[in-house]
Formats: structure tokens, C-alpha cells, sequence
């Protein structure tokens, strides 16, 4: 039987965004939140959990996971397959309208909780070689916090090394949600006892025709939104070569400034 990817949003909201595998999210943040250093949490409310109503192919349908903690902050873990661009923009957006979302008309600030965002990319986006970073909102040189209500988290999985670790830890679940082996599978148990229910579930979703249905129906949406999107790109760098060649631009510098083959651009260069 081949299993499900995880990494599509849509498998990885059912399994760490129903009602029945709320421990499953609980052991996963603490681990992510253990990696930072913060105390681990107690309590978790799912605010969109799953339903059979979320179809794969409706943009409506919301597909990261939104919980509230017991004192009220708010996180939002959202996985991102591919590559879509602007992605700290796009963060920041959707992290301010959570965060003025909460205050009803004549509340006081005072009544905002601190907002938690949890990206998980299947890609390289950060210019470090670290897997897990936290960002937060302070000052340059002195690193005096000016508020903890922001705190936004990169997960990138393609940074994160295929070697099974001996203890527990946050590399345990992301091995699995990168895909790892299933022969290393009963090593992560061992090491992530929380995980085990976790990888029922992808099994039981993987055996279930109407979710591998849904499933290939998601995973060609994505597929094709990403090839859209890629395409829209090449576009734009194809139009920037143009008006570069048109500037009399030396074309070694062209290819510098575009990624484009020295090929391509002479390509370009004869059609126009």
C-alpha cells in the first residue's frame, strides 16, 4: 500500500486538525515549542478543526490548522508544499488579521493575546543551514523584546538532515512528515511515543479510497497552482531579459541578474 504524503495540506489537516487526534497537535507544538525554548502547553482548542465539509478543491476550504491555547494565544500552522513566493509577506498579512481579528468594537488592547505562526515549507526559504527558526519582534543591538505577541516559526523541511535520531525530539515528526522510511517508523515511536497515533492515522486515510479520492484530487490542485505559478515567474524574468537586451545590457550580466542560460536569452534575443 503506498501511503498518503503528509505534506499535502489537506492529509496534514486531518491528521493534526480533527477533534480525535487533538493529543497528536498537542505533542507536536510542545516539541516545536520545547526547540525554542518556551514552556510546553497543557491544553489545546482546535478553532477550525476538520470536517467532511473541507473539499479539496474548494478555495473556500481552510487547510492549516488553528488552535487556541488555554490562556488564550492563538497559533496557526499552515504547510506549504510548494514554493508560492512572498511568503514573509504573506505571513505578516495573515498573522495582523488574526491578531486584530480578536478585539470586538470598544475593547481594549489590553484584550489582545499573542499570535503564534508555524510555517512548514517543503522548501529552502531561509539563507541558513538551520532547519527551525523563531522570529520575534526586538530591538537590533540590545535584543530588549518590545512585545511577545508576534512570534512567527519556519520549519523547512528539505534543511532537515534523513538521520534517525536516538532521543526524542521535533527531527522525529518532521522525518515523518518529510516522508521517511516506514522500516525507521517503529525507531520514531520509540523516540516520539505521540507520533504512533499519528502514523494510524495516515495509514488508515492511505487504506480509505473516498480520502486517497479527495486526496489525488488536492494533490493535482496543488500541483497545478504551483506549475501556474512557476509559470507566471518565468514569465516576468522573461520579460525583465527583454527590456535588459533592449538597454544594449551585456548578456553575461543578464544571465546573472535572471538565472536564465546565455542560450536562452540569445533565444530571446532572435524573436525580438
Amino acid at each position: 500500500m503506498e501511503l498518503l504524503d503528509p505534506r499535502v495540506d489537506f492529509v496534514f489537516k486531518r491528521i493534526f486538525g480533527s477533534e480525535n487526534n487533538k493529543d497528536v497537535l498537542l505533542a507536536f507544538l510542545n516539541q516545536i515549542f520545547n526547540k525554542a525554548g518556551e514552556p510546553p502547553l497543557t491544553e489545546i482548542i482546535l478553532m477550525n478543526p476538520y470536517t467532511d465539509k473541507d473539499d479539496p478543491l474548494d478555495k473556500q476550504s481552510i487547510f492549516d490548522v488553528y488552535a487556541k491555547t488555554a490562556e488564550g494565544k492563538l497559533i496557526d500552522i499552515e504547510m506549504q508544499l510548494f514554493n508560492k513566493y512572498d511568503i514573509e509577506k504573506r505571513t505578516l498579512f495573515y498573522w495582523s488579521k488574526r491578531y486584530a481579528g480578536q478585539l470586538q468594537e470598544g475593547e481594549r488592547y489590553q484584550a489582545l493575546k499573542k499570535c503564534v505562526t508555524i510555517n512548514i515549507l517543503n522548501y529552502a526559504f531561509l539563507p541558513n543551514g538551520e532547519y527551525h527558526n523563531v522570529f520575534h519582534l526586538r530591538e537590533d543591538r540590545t535584543l530588549i523584546t518590545l512585545s511577545d505577541d508576534i512570534e512567527v516559526h519556519f520549519l523547512e523541511l528539505t534543511k532537515l538532515e534523513d538521520v534517525i535520531p536516538t532521543q526524542g525530539g521535533l527531527e522525529n515528526w518532521l522525518l515523518f512528515l518529510k516522508g521517511v522510511d516506514t522500516t525507521y517508523w517503529e525507531v520514531l515511536k520509540m523516540n516520539e511515543p505521540g507520533l504512533e497515533k499519528a502514523m494510524d492515522t495516515l495509514q488508515y486515510l492511505s487504506q480509505d479510497s473516498e480520502a486517497r479520492r479527495l486526496y489525488e484530487a488536492r494533490q493535482k490542485y496543488l500541483h497545478d497552482e504551483a506549475s501556474m505559478l512557476e509559470g507566471a515567474k518565468q514569465a516576468g524574468i522573461k520579460e525583465v531579459a527583454k527590456n535588459m537586451l533592449r538597454l544594449n545590457v551585456d548578456i553575461s550580466l543578464i544571465v546573472q541578474a535572471t538565472g536564465l542560460s546565455e542560450q536562452e536569452i540569445l533565444a530571446l534575443q532572435r524573436n525580438q
